[in-house]
């Protein structure tokens, strides 16, 4: 590799202001949400474990047992300990994808739309584009640790944990700006640079857990020790800084390291590629099209299949878990069994924890859908748009694939989690196929619930098309926050939280199932999905120039 000159470099100020102006919406809904979500859930766990033999036995429960182990390490009774054992992964998980998207934004993407070839014929350096992206990345990542330290602090736990436990979920989202910036250099499409990020992803997912659920358990039954997969993995690295049971820096400079030396070898990758195109060659397509490719439904579960296949794995193998915990909840007294009645809204512990687990399944699902949803944004500014409408297919046609993919993968994922949580929970109580009969239709009955979500996304997009992706999320994370999980352990005013459609839905299994709210919250999705047609089929499209 030949030394590298100032000139390579040139335009990179420019460039880096130009990617945050780009970003300063997108990247603070990121951090501002993940703020949110992080604070609500320390406060929800410090109200409810505020007793110490609660925690105590709850520290205990998840430690003890092997699959909940694949979640995170427990290091001692203390509330922010709990709530990075039950949270750490979601936000390591998100850190890394809002660093990922960041970066295929202003480098593969540039590319692909031609961008970058415009910019390239001005005096700008060949490394610009990637530099500039990496430091609004690396940005984006410092403030998400300050703001998560800020709102675990405000939720009353220790100053040095708090920012700690910031910083470890930061370090991951810093390991994936090197891990993007390599993909990048690797794919020709933003896709197959994403997918190849969150495939890494999903293999240090499974080496922390694998490496959890191999450690072992201190004489207190409230300390894990990993075994060694979980060093192999950024994720594990965070998970052994254990903010608030020691408070350990070191593992953080891993993810430094790790920074570095990936982007060293993404600087020698795009040394050896062309403007345009990825060092491995694209895969040819089939000489003719599938007959499932020529409507828009069968378009939309092409580009989507991959999505909805990991969601299916990762809400399985919860399901499992979750049902397989059953044994643990039969056994709770005191205040933790009075937070689980009260969320559940029955004095049955394992009923009412049957109906919070379906809930929070439901909240999950109704983030896949705003994700598929939110690919006709995608689809609109990218261009691919004009050349479906220029195919004969009609608008109301285009839309209607994207909310038949999302119905019914909706309706899939949350069979599949409540078959599989029936699976393990029949193992517990006895009844395997009543117990699988009854999670499935309490799962089902979540569903308008999900597509009041989707509808409003579609109403969005249709009538706020620039702002579609973060008006989308920050109301995925108000109808998160404001719904059962959330809204009573944070005391919210009872006219916020029935602003989520969540608080609505029937607490099946718990309790029998009328059909007014379910045919209300049918009704609501409807109208707010027609209301989007009307507009789309009035409004100027945003293609590109």
């Amino acid at each position: 590799m030949r030394i590298l000159t100032r000139a390579d470099f040139a335009g990179t100020v420019r460039l880096t202001r130009l990617a945050a102006r780009r970003d300063r919406y997108t990247l603070g809904a990121w951090c501002v949400g993940l703020g949110l979500f992080v604070a609500a859930t320390t406060a929800m766990f410090t109200t409810s474990l505020a007793l110490h033999e609660d925690l105590v036995r709850e520290t205990r429960m998840v430690a003890t047992n092997t699959g909940m182990r694949l979640l995170g390490l427990t290091s001692g009774p203390s509330a922010g300990g709990y709530m990075l054992h039950r949270e750490f992964v979601t936000l390591a998980v998100l850190a890394a994808l809002m660093s990922t998207f960041a970066i295929i934004r202003h480098t593969r993407q540039n590319e692909e739309l031609g961008r970058a070839e415009m910019l390239d014929s001005t005096v700008v350096g060949r490394y610009a584009g990637l530099t500039a992206g990496v430091l609004v990345a690396v940005a984006a990542d410092l403030v998400l640790a300050g703001v998560l330290g800020v709102a675990i602090l405000v939720a009353g736990q220790p100053v040095e944990g708090a920012f700690l436990a910031g910083a470890s979920v930061a370090a991951v989202g810093l390991v994936w700006v090197g891990v993007a910036a390599v993909t990048c250099q690797l794919s020709s499409t933003t896709r197959g640079a994403s997918g190849m990020a969150a495939g890494a992803l999903a293999i240090a997912f499974l080496l922390s857990g694998i490496g959890n659920m191999a450690g072992t358990v201190d004489r207190t039954g409230m300390r894990v020790t990993s075994d060694w997969p979980a060093w192999l993995s950024p994720i594990g690295w965070g998970q052994q800084t254990r903010p608030f049971g020691g408070a350990h820096w070191a593992p953080l400079l891993l993810a430094v390291l790790a920074l570095v030396v990936m982007l060293i070898v993404a600087v020698l990758l795009e040394s050896r590629r062309d403007v345009g195109r990825g060092l491995w060659p694209e895969r040819r397509g089939h000489p003719a099209a599938a007959r499932t490719l020529l409507s828009p439904v069968g378009l939309t579960w092409r580009l989507q299949r991959g999505a909805f296949l990991g969601w299916a794995t990762v809400l399985t193998m919860f399901g499992l878990i979750f049902g397989n915990l059953t044994e643990q909840i039969q056994g709770l007294t005191g205040h933790a069994k009075d937070w689980w009645t009260q969320t559940g809204g029955t004095d049955q512990v394992v009923d009412a924890y049957q109906v919070s687990i379906i809930q929070m399944a439901g909240m999950f699902v109704a983030i896949y859908v705003v994700q598929v949803l939110l690919r006709m944004r995608v689809d609109e500014t990218g261009g691919t748009l004009e050349s479906v409408l220029a195919s004969g297919v009609t608008r109301a046609g285009w839309l209607w694939g994207h909310v038949v993919n999302a119905v019914l993968g909706a309706v899939a994922l949350m069979v599949l989690f409540a078959v599989s949580m029936g699976l393990t929970t029949g193992q517990v109580l006895g009844g395997t196929g009543r117990q699988v009969v009854d999670l499935v239709w309490a799962g089902l009955v979540q569903i308008p619930g999900v597509l009041v979500v989707g509808a409003a996304v579609v109403a969005v997009g249709c009538v706020l098309p620039r702002w579609s992706v973060p008006v989308s999320w920050a109301l995925m994370l108000f109808m998160f926050v404001a719904g059962p999980m959330f809204g009573p352990s944070l005391k919210l005013p009872q006219v916020v939280q029935d602003l989520s459609p969540f608080t609505h839905s029937p607490q099946a299994p718990a309790v029998d199932v009328t059909a007014g709210p379910v045919l209300a919250l049918s009704a609501i999705a409807l109208g707010l999905a027609v209301a989007g047609l009307l507009v789309l089929r009035r409004r100027n499209l945003a293609l590109p120039a």
